[in-house]
């Protein structure tokens, strides 16, 4: 199994891609561009930027058959040390794609009214962060409203327009195309344009 080649500045482009990654989960709906990486399998660049990022030995994580190969685990294992499981009951991130179900969505810790930051960080690798049904939002970090439409899978829309769980509790997404990213926080409300 071939390694594939991480940041070509690991601490310089960690630290960047950390504060990218900030900027959008502080400005929701913000698109931002990651640095540049060689993909990890099917992977886009920017799902490979995030799991690099922010992935290590203490955050289990939870990848969907879609996207689960031996060229990813292998290269997840190498270069974040990363705690791979099947049971979505058990994760601190995840990583789908266009197939992820309600049921799997629903299984995902949300957090507790102690520890509602132990909810899991969702990663939605999507076809495209526009061209997709236009949704509002608003909420913290958003001076009025702002409008995003990114290509979303069914339960994914279906769990931000109607989100199942009382604040503070609930999922926060990242979505990534090629080089971008749009974060959706659990503080963030989202509605239909």
């Amino acid at each position: 199994m071939s390694l594939v080649a991480s940041f070509k500045h690991p601490v310089a482009d960690a630290q960047y891609s950390f504060r990218r990654i900030l900027k959008a989960l502080s400005e929701p709906g913000v698109n931002v561009e990651l640095p540049a990486v060689q993909s990890f399998g099917a992977l886009c660049p920017a799902s490979t930027c995030v799991l690099l990022t922010l992935i290590d030995q203490d955050t289990p994580l939870w990848i969907s058959p879609v996207l689960d190969d031996e060229v990813l685990r292998h290269n997840l294992r190498f270069h974040t040390g990363a705690v791979l499981t099947n049971d979505p009951r058990e994760v601190s991130f995840a990583l789908a794609e266009g197939s992820l179900d309600s049921s799997t969505l629903l299984a995902f810790p949300c957090g507790d009214e102690m520890s509602p930051e132990l909810a899991t960080s969702v990663i939605v690798q999507v076809e495209a962060l526009t061209g997709g049904q236009p949704l509002r939002l608003h909420g913290p970090g958003i001076e009025s409203t702002r409008v995003i439409s990114p290509v979303l899978p069914d339960a994914v829309r279906e769990y931000l327009l109607n989100r199942p769980h009382r604040f503070p509790l609930g999922l926060d997404f990242m979505f990534t195309c090629g080089e971008q990213l749009i974060a959706l926080p659990r503080t963030t409300h989202v509605e239909v344009c």
